[in-house]
């Protein structure tokens, strides 16, 4: 990974714990704003405690700065993610924090659901699935739970709100990648 990039990483990590912090009356710590931040960008930001999803949210199209995309994430997976309660404060500590800066997304071109299933990249495509009003995406990460395309498929098709064997032709599918960040594990990240 490039100086730059990890720089970059680094910041954006430190946006997100700052603005979970601080929504959680804690002190957060300062971070430099580079330029780059002004930027429009599109993230999710990730929240796990011991292996295991605590909360995730983010935008699918850059639509404000990234530094405001990242901030009002963060917050939003630790306060707002509906599958889960809202974070308390004690365990922050506890709580690794991951963001992933997603490219802009590509509409596929398929004639048919297996058309779909040859042109997934395995741990690379993040996936946006859209059928009427029913929309629902995996990152990339998810492949490594789900690393069958007709499994990743079907599940995506489930959180979108449809029957996992579910096809129409008036579905709509778009991919993208992204570069993601993760704090490193420390001992008080990990412990129950």
């Amino acid at each position: 990974m490039t100086a730059v990039k990890h720089e970059q990483g680094e910041t954006l990590l430190a946006v997100a714990r700052c603005a979970i912090a601080r929504q959680l009356g804690e002190q957060g710590i300062d971070h430099d704003t580079p330029s780059w931040l002004h930027e429009p960008g599109a993230s999710f930001v990730t929240l796990t405690q011991q292996g295991a999803l605590r909360g995730c949210i983010g935008s699918l199209e850059a639509y404000r700065s990234l530094a405001e995309d990242v901030h009002a994430n963060a917050i939003a997976a630790a306060l707002r993610d509906p599958r889960f309660q809202p974070l308390d404060a004690r365990e922050l500590s506890r709580t690794r924090i991951e963001v992933s800066l997603l490219s802009g997304a590509r509409d596929m071109q398929f004639d048919s659901e297996q058309h779909v299933l040859k042109q997934l990249r395995p741990g690379v495509d993040g996936v946006v699935l859209q059928y009427g009003s029913a929309r629902g995406t995996f990152l990339p990460q998810v492949w490594a739970s789900l690393p069958e395309p007709a499994d990743y498929l079907a599940q995506l098709k489930r959180k979108a709100g449809l029957p996992a064997d579910f096809w129409h032709e008036d579905i709509c599918l778009s991919r993208y990648s992204v570069t993601k960040w993760r704090e490193p594990v420390e001992a008080d990240h990990e412990q129950p």
